[in-house]
């Protein structure tokens, strides 16, 4: 609630070309115990004046030389962030009256002045203008609060999701660094195909849960040296759907994409990849973004069954093939944006090795 007290503590500033006119208002607004009232009569220096000490409100007078009210309208337009401008303009002209509501004044108080009407309209001003600075003050508390809370529910889910990183490093020793890189990977690559901000952050935290499904499958096949049986391959092979079961249905988008990443990132564009067999566009993007870095980490990454390439080797083997990764697996955009970026990846390599 505003009282009578804050309306009397209100700062107040009357703009008027004659010395007459401002020394009565003056005298009305003193009179009824208004603290806080100055005055000019150079209509130049309102902005300035509004700028360095924000008025509740200003009485401003239309007929000016130079000037005019019509004029400082449109200046203060210019300045005042709030919607609310607290101008009550001055005028004895009744045309003028409509064209100043028009322009963005809120009120007006007629010449010659009447002492009641005078200080009836300020006061009926001033509290609007306070309830309204209250109104503002109080959203942008809530705004803090809202901003707040989601800060904290996106440190929640982020919490959440290195909860099951960490499960599936528990698993394999290699995992740590790999999902790291794989985090950093992503991003760049994602800004370089012009994907706006909000889904590099997603993909960001999302894409290191792209194995989380692995922390189901038997450890004496998981961590076997050597090549799989068929039944063990098939086994194999389910963690991607398991992964999704494990993320998915998941208020987070963090943890939404996670599952959309974990269910597809052994597509292939030319459908031969799995689970699903999915081809071209049907393989969601954040998933064939994560599909190059993880077979570009895998290349760089020893193995049991393999010794880790350098750089030029797994860029060579992505770009051209070798049997076994072919360039047809991948999406012709982001492959060609791979090509295009490469360094970037081996730098992303050498700063977060094991």
């Amino acid at each position: 609630m505003i009282s009578p007290s804050d309306i009397l503590k209100s700062k107040i500033l009357i703009v008027d070309d004659q010395k007459a006119n401002v020394i009565l208002l003056e005298r009305m607004l003193f009179g009824a115990h208004y603290v806080s009232v100055s005055s000019t009569m150079d209509s130049h220096e309102v902005c300035e004046l509004h700028q360095k000490n924000s008025y509740d409100l200003i009485l401003l007078d239309l007929q000016m030389p130079t000037m005019d009210g019509f004029q400082v309208i449109e200046a203060l337009k210019e300045i005042e962030t709030e919607s609310y401008l607290p101008i009550l303009v001055i005028t004895a002209q009744p045309d003028q009256k409509l064209r100043a509501l028009k322009e963005g004044a809120k009120d007006f108080i007629s010449k010659p002045f009447e002492l009641s009407e005078v200080l009836a309209r300020v006061s009926n001003m001033l509290e609007v203008r306070l309830l309204y600075k209250q109104l503002h003050v109080h959203n942008d508390e809530l705004e803090i609060r809202v901003k707040e809370r989601t800060a904290e529910l996106q440190e929640s889910y982020l919490e959440t999701i290195f909860t099951m990183t960490r499960a599936a490093e528990h698993k394999d020793n290699d995992t740590g660094a790999h999902v790291q890189r794989i985090s950093y990977y992503s991003r760049m690559l994602s800004r370089v195909l012009g994907m706006d901000e909000t889904f590099v952050d997603c993909i960001f935290f999302a894409s290191p849960m792209h194995d989380i499904g692995k922390i189901g499958i038997p450890d004496h096949i998981l961590l076997k040296p050597c090549g799989f049986t068929p039944d063990e391959w098939e086994v194999m092979k389910s963690h991607a759907v398991m992964g999704n079961h494990i993320l998915g249905n998941s208020k987070s988008v963090y943890l939404r994409m996670g599952a959309e990443i974990a269910l597809n990132h052994h597509e292939r564009w030319d459908g031969g990849g799995y689970p699903g067999g999915k081809q071209g566009d049907a393989i969601p993007l954040s998933a064939r973004i994560m599909n190059i870095c993880d077979i570009y980490d895998a290349l760089r990454s020893k193995r049991p069954y393999k010794p880790g390439f350098d750089h030029q080797k797994s860029v060579e083997i992505i770009e051209n093939g070798d049997g076994r990764t072919q360039p047809e697996h991948f999406d012709p955009v982001i492959l060609d944006a791979f090509v295009k970026n490469h360094e970037s990846f081996r730098e992303i390599f050498d700063t977060y090795a094991a």
